[in-house]
């Protein structure tokens, strides 16, 4: 055996010398070494076959895909993924392409001649297990355990997705080969056929209820995807027919075979689709190749040392690929494995040829095909010689047809030409007459105690009739025949033989036993010489007189590839039991019972003569199996006369009669032996079910073992459950009261929590009282503010008013006060202007007195300095005077500027500042009483201050006139006259500038209160005034007044105490007559 490492290589050659013979099939061992100094292999996961079965791809741990091209023996490395792959396939249709599906659970699509990635698809949460790929390579699917996705490879978009419930996993979806179907197979045993384009569901095979669950886990079709094998936790293997949805077998492996991990069918050249060896790999590592329909073990590959892992098997049958536990491939050639693989069948069209070798001459088949001629030898009876006397022959043939009972074979045979059938009544009598049949009893009863035969135990699995006595009847007669010869047992042609006979005999077996023995020894004659195939040579037999009397029927079948075995043998194998009704079969056994057994073969081809007319028009395989298997119209009586007319009109080389050998009833006592088949056959497929029946009997023995062992451990089981139960009720009562305590407690929670409750809704509410009370309280509270403000408005509106009325009575009195200080005053003008000339002509009289006495009067210095002081005094009233109304008239003028500028505004925003308007007309008013008060009680105050400072004055000037009189004396005359007229022109200044002022400005109290009333007036109609803002103002204004009014007696008395130092005089020489202040009386 060839090891092949390929190492770290990209590219090389598979073997470098092909054996023409290996042992056990391999042909190479392929391994990969990580590196050339380690001794560890990377391991191969995956393998996967393309279309034409020459190349198959193969990834490794690593994620290296290579190519292995048998027929070339070459390989490649394609791709590097990085990721270990879960599964491989080819695209059908571009054959360069194939997927790969990752660790990552992603699937990836590349071309092996580009080394390109051509796309990417994502969309599983798991690993994907297997890709199947449509036999026109459009769509693809991807397994994984939770979802299955089908994909379109032309745009590779996931197309649909199907997601299962997390209890029901999915095992494997893939596509049947050559149909449009999607079989889909779930972790619960069931399987559902879908239809590719709409998705819908076409049928579901039911799930197997007898028996224990098998947990399918891997599952297989034949190419012509009529056929699927499933298995899994077990050694059984279920085929199932997808044409019927029905389960045709159950195969059973052997003990050794505990778990099925694999299953694949191996394809046979000649097969036709119909795929018959299946691979089964089991746990132990080895695949085991057996036969569907003979469940005969052809081969096995793999051994305990190198397990198999997986397999990938070639389309075409030649090749097996399989992935051994060391991470290694193995590839093995099926023709050695095993010679019957792919064996062309045996040729179908043959000839038989009669030559003349001695006397005693014997009959040779002789097969003509296109590669070569092949001699069948087949027993025959010798001719009697013509020489014979005619007596001794009549003599034999009476003695011949002479029956038991009196009945007699040719006035039978004359009855029946007449009458076309034997009585109803009488028809069973005449068949046991004819048949000659011996009634063994004893021996029939020997038969029948060996009990039903092994291979007819199941058969209502095969043949499952209605009527158990039918189904009895049957399983009994089969079984006396298979004990009577063991080819029977292997036969599967047998019940379709025997039904008609035991449905006529059901009442008595025996007869029936002996009839259907006496049926095969004589009319299926040479039916057993090619067991288990059919008999060639007895069709043949048929189809040779078939081209005798027929050659264009024959011709027709030829070109349309139908065999003998198509025509013929279903007609023989049912003893026209499926083409003819009860009535017909029995009218044509009543011909065959009574003529030599070669009748048969020709009603066979009578029966295809008279169908030829929609024979000839039958064109395809499928129409001909039809037509053999069910019933047509057909005159019985015109085809048992076509057959007699065979028996007559064909020649003795082609007649059957000349190989077949005249009838020979069985004898009696003992039924004789039959051995006319291939015993080796036979004995091997008895040894076989032998051995079967052996291991039955070891498994039946085991399973008793077991059920004992099941029953002993029933009985722990039910002592332990016992116990645990005792101590689960134990438990659980402990639980109960646990459960009740816990219950207290929670009960008491439960109340400690309401009382808390409880408790916070007391305080809630008590709190919402106290709330309430507040809320309550607070509202009495505003109310009575509410109330108190109401009443402060009403007070002080009626404040207002009469605070209103007040103003127009003082205002009123302040207009006559003005005007009678408007009289005083103008009369006080004029007096002091009188006094002063009279004062000023009185001065300058006694200036001149006082010159004209200077000189004549020491003394005479005392006279200027009181007339100066007395000047001095009544110019510092008129300059207090003035002073006091220059500030008068400033306070007045800055109010007056005031008001104006504020008329003035509120005038040009009149109509947009009502309420601004009537509060400042108000607040003016309130000014204006005030600083009318004001004007009083400074005017009075003024006046008080300056008799007060006359007085001081007087005093000071007394004190001091002693200490200044020596120095006033020398100053007197050089300043008297200079200051005489100073003072006498201030003076004048004075007077002068106070008129010209009254004169021009508008500022005297009259005129103010004038132009205040007439405010006011246009005011009160359109305003209201708050009566606190205006009394804030009003105090300000008040003490700016006051604190004006301090200022202005500062400025009189430093004024003053100035012109006290610069004009010192004493009060001695004239005091001016002091008048009396304004506004007093």
């Amino acid at each position: 055996m060839q090891v092949t490492d390929i190492g770290s290589r990209e590219e090389g050659k598979i073997w470098h010398r092909k054996l023409a013979s290996t042992k056990h099939g391999v042909l190479v061992t392929v391994i990969r070494s990580a590196s050339a100094r380690q001794s560890k292999t990377v391991r191969f996961l995956q393998v996967a076959f393309d279309t034409t079965g020459e190349s198959f791809l193969a990834g490794d741990h690593h994620g290296n895909i290579y190519v292995f091209d048998i027929s070339r023996n070459r390989f490649k490395l394609v791709q590097k993924t990085s990721q270990a792959c879960t599964t491989l396939a080819f695209n059908l249709r571009r054959t360069t392409e194939f997927l790969v599906a990752l660790a990552d659970y992603s699937i990836k699509c590349f071309d092996k001649d580009t080394r390109q990635l051509v796309s990417w698809m994502r969309g599983h949460e798991g690993a994907v297990s297997s890709l199947s790929v449509h036999s026109s390579g459009t769509f693809a699917i991807s397994t994984s355990s939770d979802t299955a996705q089908l994909w379109n490879l032309d745009t590779f978009q996931r197309k649909r997705k199907l997601n299962v419930r997390q209890s029901v996993g999915i095992q494997k979806v893939f596509f049947l080969p050559r149909s449009n179907t999607i079989l889909s197979c779930f972790s619960d045993d069931s399987i559902f056929a879908w239809d590719c384009d709409t998705l819908v569901c076409k049928y579901q095979l039911p799930v197997p209820q007898d028996g224990p669950r098998i947990h399918y886990r891997t599952y297989a079709v034949t190419q012509d995807g009529k056929t699927l094998a499933a298995a899994g936790r077990s050694n059984l293997v279920h085929l199932w027919c997808l044409d019927s949805q029905q389960l045709l077998r159950v195969v059973q492996m052997p003990l050794k075979v505990k778990t099925v991990r694999h299953l694949d069918f191996l394809l046979d050249s000649f097969d036709g689709g119909s795929n018959q060896t299946l691979g089964v790999l089991s746990q132990d590592g080895i695949m085991r190749f057996l036969n569907i329909q003979t469940c005969k073990q052809l081969f096995e590959i793999g051994s305990y040392e190198d397990a198999i892992t997986s397999a990938s098997f070639c389309p075409k049958g030649h090749h097996i690929v399989a992935v051994v536990d060391s991470g290694a491939l193995k590839i093995y050639e099926v023709r050695s494995l095993s010679p019957e693989i792919s064996k062309p069948p045996q040729p179908l069209l043959k000839m038989v040829t009669k030559n003349n070798i001695s006397e005693g001459s014997s009959l040779k088949v002789k097969v003509h095909t296109g590669a070569g001629q092949r001699h069948v030898k087949t027993s025959g009876r010798r001719n009697q010689p013509k020489g014979t006397p005619t007596l001794a022959v009549s003599a034999m043939d009476d003695k011949e047809n002479d029956l038991p009972n009196g009945l007699n074979k040719k006035r039978l045979q004359g009855l029946l030409r007449a009458f076309g059938e034997y009585p109803d009544k009488y028809r069973m009598f005449i068949w046991r007459s004819l048949l000659h049949l011996p009634e063994n009893h004893a021996a029939f009863s020997s038969l029948t105690d060996k009990g039903l035969h092994s291979a007819y135990l199941c058969l209502q699995e095969r043949y499952p009739i209605k009527s158990h006595k039918l189904q009895r009847g049957l399983q009994r007669v089969l079984s006396a025949l298979a004990h009577w010869a063991a080819v029977f047992g292997e036969t599967d042609y047998l019940p379709l033989l025997a039904f008609p006979f035991v449905k006529l005999f059901q009442n008595n077996p025996m007869i029936c036993f002996e009839v259907v023995a006496t049926v095969i020894g004589n009319w299926c004659q040479h039916w057993f010489e090619y067991f288990p195939n059919p008999p060639l040579n007895v069709l043949n037999l048929a189809e040779n007189v078939l081209a005798h009397h027929d050659k264009e029927l024959l011709q027709h079948f030829v070109t349309c590839g139908v065999t003998s075995q198509m025509y013929a043998w279903p007609l023989l194998e049912t003893l026209f039991s499926e083409v003819l009704m009860r009535e017909e079969w029995l009218k044509l056994f009543d011909n065959v019972f009574s003529n030599h057994p070669s009748f048969l073969l020709m009603a066979v081809v009578a029966y295809v003569t008279c169908c030829r007319t929609p024979l000839l028009l039958c064109t395809d395989k499928k129409d001909f199996e039809y037509f053999f298997h069910h019933r047509n119209s057909l005159d019985i009586g015109a085809m048992l006369k076509e057959t007699y007319r065979l028996m007559d009109s064909t020649p003795a080389d082609n007649h059957p009669s000349s190989v077949l050998s005249d009838f020979e009833p069985l004898t009696q006592g003992q039924y004789p032996i039959f051995n006319k088949y291939p015993t080796f056959v036979v004995e091997y497929q008895s040894q076989e079910r032998e051995k079967i029946r052996q291991q039955e009997v070891e498994y039946l023995r085991e399973r008793q073992e077991v059920q004992v062992l099941h029953a002993e451990a029933v009985r722990q089981q039910a002592e332990f459950e016992a116990w645990y139960k005792q101590q689960e009720l134990l438990l659980q009562g402990e639980e109960q009261r646990r459960r009740i305590l816990q219950e207290e407690e929670n009960k008491l929670a439960q109340q400690r929590s309401r009382l808390a409750a409880m408790k916070r809704e007391l305080k809630v509410k008590e709190l919402n009282l106290i709330d309430a009370t507040k809320r309550r309280f607070l509202k009495h509270q505003q109310d009575q503010r509410r109330i108190q403000l109401q009443r402060l408005d009403d007070e002080i509106q009626r404040k207002m008013a009469l605070r209103d009325q007040e103003t127009a009575v003082a205002v009123h009195d302040i207009e006559v006060r003005q005007m009678e200080l408007d009289a005083k005053r103008q009369m006080f003008e004029q007096q002091l202007a009188r006094e002063q000339e009279c004062v000023s002509q009185e001065v300058r009289a006694e200036l001149e007195t006082r010159r004209r006495r200077a000189e004549m009067e020491g003394s005479a210095f005392q006279n200027p300095t009181q007339t100066d002081a007395d000047l001095n005094q009544s110019n510092k009233r008129m300059l207090e005077e003035s002073l006091a109304e220059v500030g008068q008239m400033k306070v007045d003028t800055d109010w007056q500027a005031e008001m104006i500028r504020r008329l003035n505004g509120a005038e040009e925003g009149h109509e947009k500042q009502k309420e601004q308007l009537a509060y400042l007309g108000k607040q003016t008013r309130a000014k204006e009483e005030e600083i009318f008060h004001l004007m009083q009680e400074v005017e009075g105050k003024q006046w008080d201050d300056v008799v007060a400072k006359q007085a001081e004055l007087v005093e000071k000037r007394q004190t001091a006139t002693a200490v200044n009189a020596h120095r006033t004396s020398l100053i007197f005359q050089e300043t008297e006259e200079q200051h005489y007229n100073k003072l006498q022109k201030s003076l004048e200044d004075s007077q002068n500038h106070q008129k010209n002022k009254r004169f021009r400005s508008p500022c005297s109290s009259r005129g103010l209160l004038h132009t205040t009333m007439n405010h006011k007036s246009a005011s009160d109609d359109s305003s209201y005034f708050s009566l606190d803002r205006g009394r804030g103002e009003l105090d300000c204004k008040e003490r700016e007044l006051m604190q004006e009014i301090r200022e202005l007696r500062k400025k009189i008395t430093a004024r003053a105490r100035a012109t006290d130092f610069t004009s010192p005089s004493t009060s001695s020489i004239h005091s001016l007559p002091t008048p009396s202040p304004p506004g007093r009386n």
